[in-house]
């Protein structure tokens, strides 16, 4: 008679599995919980401490950590083996059914102490898996409910197939490699609280959750990956439209981010990673048309990011512009709005991203390895604005800088953003030349940065980017500060009547 043991935390499937295993005449082995769930819906189990010839201990943490159990999963399928254990007493175990203690959940909650995170580090599950998994030339181990059904028809048609054993051993080694991962990155974060401001060693657990169709270019192969098994694209829920693309989801993700940094309703336009049109106001629908104005012919083809819910008063202003966008991201869309992008727009991608934890750290690779920061998050808390000018800014002018700063933090350096209190009116980053973004921002803006003022997310180096923004009748400039030119450039403002504030904080972003 073969032999199954069963140890289960997430019984999802459990039933099921074991009537089907039962009805093929293997006989159940399982302890604690797994057993109890078993004996109530009438099926015979045999209790781990049968075979082990001890109690479970410690409240239940061990049980299955005895030579008794590992010795039967261990033994390989040869005379020797069978013949050793058979003089122990022992039958052969052939397959493992276990997943374990809620690790990642448990942290993720609010309020979790390390004393909580540590009693859902499983021992014995891990052990149970590593062993069957190991010894998968001839046991079968299940970590994942979804792979319950083929188990069932493969014996039901004879025996688990030795390719697919091979596949269902790789999944728990990833199983429980990702498992020892969480952990390890839980307790490296605890330890660089105290020691270091970036943990000595860094562990993302990843799973691929979407297989793209290609990645920057058609000869790319790509994936998306997620540090958790069932998250759709980028957290979120895809309500309509093709699969996004490995560019779709950069674009989102620029404009999603940006978005989300504001409080008001904003909308901000991205295309090829670089936003076009950024805007707030009373409402999203609102906020459209600036958005769009800054930069129209950019923004076909692209996509939107809003922070809050698509609405009809918003698909109005969409259908109004006549704007073709791939995409929009957005915390919800209404049902009627879900129905007229279904019926005007189906091919555009619709993706729900419901407000979340936001993120720490940011990792990119580069050659033989990666980088990993701390996200931009705005100013740091010692940062303090000082105007170093002859002249204050006005009372509209205020307004508009502080919408400028922001908004210039999600351009790419060097990021030039000419403003009106709202709406970005012009342009200009990731090119080499400061004063080159400033002539960028001027080409987009035309006869709108006549009023405007000006946002540079890092120091002038010299005045001639800020004289050239002058000439094109720009009225006030925030950026950071700090060249060795910095009395120069304040006394070119001065000489134009500008006004100009220094934040003491730069926000490159490459």
């Amino acid at each position: 008679m073969p032999r199954a043991i069963l140890s289960l935390y997430d019984k999802t499937g459990l039933l099921p599995l074991a009537q089907g295993l039962a009805s093929l005449g293997w006989e159940l082995v399982a302890s604690g919980g797994t057993a109890r769930s078993l004996r109530e819906a009438g099926l015979i189990v045999l209790d781990v401490s049968t075979i082990t010839g001890a109690p479970e201990m410690i409240g239940g943490r061990v049980k299955t950590l005895h030579p008794a159990i590992h010795a039967a999963i261990l033994a390989q399928p040869t005379a020797a083996d069978m013949a050793e254990i058979a003089g122990y007493g022992l039958q052969p175990v052939d397959l493992v059914v276990c997943n374990l203690y809620p690790f990642s959940q448990t942290i993720a909650q609010t309020g979790v102490t390390v004393a909580d995170a540590v009693e859902q580090i499983d021992i014995g599950g891990v052990t149970l898996l590593r062993a069957a998994a190991k010894n998968f030339a001839r046991v079968t181990v299940v970590c994942d409910p979804g792979d319950y059904d083929a188990v069932l028809t493969a014996l039901r048609a004879g025996d688990v197939a030795a390719p697919m054993r091979q596949r269902l051993a790789a999944k728990a080694f990833a199983h429980t490699r990702d498992y020892d991962m969480a952990i390890a990155a839980y307790l490296a974060e605890l330890g660089a609280a105290d020691d270091a401001p970036m943990p000595a060693h860094i562990a993302l657990p990843l799973t691929r959750i979407q297989q793209l169709r290609y990645g920057e270019n058609p000869h790319q192969n790509a994936a998306l990956y997620a540090t958790s098994a069932g998250s759709g694209p980028l957290g979120g829920a895809l309500l309509q439209g093709k699969p996004l693309s490995y560019n779709n989801l950069l674009d989102l993700d620029a404009a999603w981010s940006a978005a989300a940094s504001f409080t008001e309703p904003a909308v901000v336009m991205v295309k090829h990673l670089s936003p076009c049109g950024i805007a707030v106001g009373d409402t999203i629908a609102a906020a459209f048309a600036p958005a769009l104005a800054a930069d129209p012919v950019s923004a076909f083809g692209g996509v939107i990011g809003l922070n809050r819910a698509v609405d009809m008063e918003f698909v109005a202003a969409l259908a109004e512009a006549n704007l073709f966008v791939e995409a929009v991201a957005a915390p919800d869309f209404s049902a009627a709005a879900l129905a007229w992008f279904a019926a005007r727009k189906k091919n555009c991608r619709l993706l729900a991203l419901p407000a979340a934890p936001p993120e720490r750290w940011q990792v990119r690779s580069v050659q033989g390895g990666f980088l990993m920061q701390e996200l931009d998050r705005g100013d740091p808390p010692a940062a303090v604005w000082q105007v170093v000018t002859q002249r204050q800014p006005t009372a509209s002018e205020w307004p508009a800088l502080r919408f400028a700063w922001q908004a210039c933090q999600h351009v790419k350096s060097n990021a030039i953003v000419f403003a009106c209190q709202n709406a970005a009116v012009g342009i200009g980053g990731g090119l080499p030349s400061r004063v080159d973004a400033v002539r960028l921002a001027i080409s987009k803006a035309g006869d709108r940065a006549r009023g405007a003022v000006m946002a540079s997310d890092a120091f002038f180096p010299f005045a001639d980017g800020l004289l050239t923004a002058a000439d094109a009748g720009i009225t006030a400039v925030i950026q950071p500060g700090g060249s060795i030119r910095d009395e120069d450039v304040i006394a070119a403002a001065d000489q134009r009547g500008l006004a100009m504030v220094f934040t003491g904080a730069r926000h490159f972003k490459h």
